[in-house]
């Protein structure tokens, strides 16, 4: 791993954190975040793309990183495989994560691209958290349309600076929410060097004070995942 390129992330996240916290008091508190999607006005596919996300059955991604003095890969892969949640059909997307060389979590996400504005909404996912090589637990586990759950904005076709929106919308279990801070951002990471990209700051409304930046890059997606930095990426 280069340890320049991960300071450099890190060093971007810390100056974004910085440059938020002035503009917030100053003008007494932003703007609430996005609840509510016209979803009624969207005929969804499970495959297609918009600037920072991509849905096409076999694309994946790989970042590497150290959190919490563990060493981290996370592997991001669409699969191709789809799920019906309440008579709408979702492209399974699946997240494998290892801590010091074991399987720690295997998420398997549910998303649509809505074709009438190419915006990329959430519906759910499963969660296994492991241990020893056995589930031990299923923490953060929702689907739209149980229990109150709602379906989230993952990645807006037209970001804009300053937009606020949830993610996921299970109350109780997640709820998760973005906010724009950049669209203009330069990265370098292991996997090479990306202009105009998309940085995000991610709160948890169930985690008052927790915040994590992530930077998108256009055509491919995440290349950064607060100390994970994008090592490879295509097609398998």
């Amino acid at each position: 791993m280069n340890i320049h390129r991960t300071r450099n992330a890190l060093l971007l996240a810390a100056l974004l954190a910085a440059a938020l916290s002035a503009p917030a008091a100053a003008q007494g508190g932003a703007q609430p975040f996005t609840d509510s999607f016209n979803l009624s006005g969207c005929t969804f596919s499970t495959t297609g793309a918009n600037t920072y996300m991509v849905l096409e059955p076999g694309f994946f991604l790989e970042l590497e990183g150290e959190d919490d003095g563990e060493e981290v890969v996370l592997r991001i892969t669409v699969l191709d495989e789809t799920i019906l949640i309440k008579g709408y059909e979702a492209r399974i997307v699946e997240e494998r994560e290892w801590k010091d060389g074991e399987l720690a979590e295997v998420s398997r996400n549910y998303f649509a691209v809505c074709v009438e504005n190419n915006s990329i909404f959430y519906a759910g996912e499963d969660v296994d958290f492991y241990e020893d090589g056995e589930i031990v637990g299923h923490e953060g586990t929702w689907l739209a349309g149980t229990d109150g759950a709602r379906g989230g904005l993952q990645m807006p076709g037209l970001p804009l600076l300053g937009a606020r929106y949830y993610q996921e919308i299970a109350p109780g279990v997640a709820l998760d929410r973005a906010e724009v801070v950049s669209v203009t951002a330069i990265m370098d990471v292991p996997a090479g060097r990306f202009e105009r990209c998309l940085v995000t700051r991610e709160t948890n409304e169930l985690e008052p004070g927790a915040e994590e930046f992530k930077t998108y890059a256009p055509g491919i997606g995440l290349i950064q995942d607060g100390p994970l930095l994008l090592t490879e990426y295509g097609y398998e």
